[in-house]
């Protein structure tokens, strides 16, 4: 699955470079997608690999925390990304004369820069909350690797202000980005509903199928991560949420993109054609 995981979005970002036709805004933040989610899971996935291999399910505290780093980094990337890309669709069909002028070059470029430094900022947040606890030593956590929400359950002495400092992360960097969403696609809802040919709203919507199924499947999962890590479940049935959220989700992003779109399906079939050629 990690091997999936990787070739498929390297096949994403190589087919948006290579092709001339797919150097437009939304394939520039799909491409941007791809890489954070290469990245995104390759931050636990290897590590796990390792461990399964070795039969060695220890990880140093300062490995932990950069695990931890790097891992809300990278999601809070997809988080931005996700919300950035919605609102390019918003302009695309809600203002589609002005869309050339509105999402140049600077533009994206500039949104892409922003959610990354929106995501270190959240990483950051993270690991202040976790280097205010006392150093910890054979603590176990009942994941493959170090979850954010279930190192800051480790401060037991002050779990009021811990979960206070959680609430504010997820409001800040999960309500915020949905909050966006929604308001893009209402705006889209509400610009479609007025075409008045079935085949128009039809074609219109349409462009934003992609993005509505993988908005629904990182929030559906993230945030069930996020919010049963305070509620008493089983282990188990974290784990496969952890599963599913960490490696299932960056795996079916390139097969829902390539296989609802026509343009990057005839960018790779090209690519094929053009290696097999060669």
């Amino acid at each position: 699955m990690y091997l999936v995981t990787v070739l498929g979005n390297l096949l994403i970002i190589l087919a948006v470079s290579s092709d001339s036709h797919l150097h437009t805004p939304m394939y520039f933040f799909l491409s941007n997608l791809s890489l954070a989610d290469i990245c995104f899971t390759s931050t636990t996935v290897p590590k796990m690999i390792a461990d399964i291999l070795t039969h060695r399910t220890v990880i140093s505290y300062v490995g932990c925390l950069t695990q931890m780093y790097v891992y809300i980094l990278f999601g809070s990337m997809d988080d931005m990304l996700l919300m950035v890309m919605a609102y390019d669709r918003f302009v695309a069909i809600c203002q589609p004369l002005q869309y050339p002028v509105i999402m140049n070059p600077h533009l994206c470029g500039f949104l892409v820069v922003l959610s990354f430094l929106f995501s270190l900022l959240d990483s950051q947040l993270h690991n202040l909350i976790v280097l205010q606890f006392t150093y910890f030593k054979d603590v176990v956590i009942s994941n493959f690797f170090c979850n954010p929400a279930q190192l800051i359950n480790l401060n037991c002495s002050d779990n009021f202000s811990s979960n206070i400092l959680k609430y504010i992360a997820g409001i800040l960097f999960g309500f915020f980005p949905i909050s966006g969403i929604f308001l893009s696609y209402y705006k889209i809802i509400y610009s479609i509903l007025r075409i008045p040919s079935p085949g128009g709203r039809f074609k219109a919507f349409s462009t934003c199928g992609s993005h509505l199924s993988a908005v629904c499947l990182f929030y559906g999962t993230s945030i069930g991560v996020y919010l049963g890590s305070t509620a008493s479940q089983p282990p188990r049935n974290f784990l496969v949420a952890s599963v599913i959220y960490t490696l299932v989700t960056p795996m079916l992003n390139p097969f829902i993109y390539s296989l609802r779109n026509r343009d990057i399906k005839s960018s790779l079939s090209q690519l094929h054609s053009r290696n097999f050629y060669s």
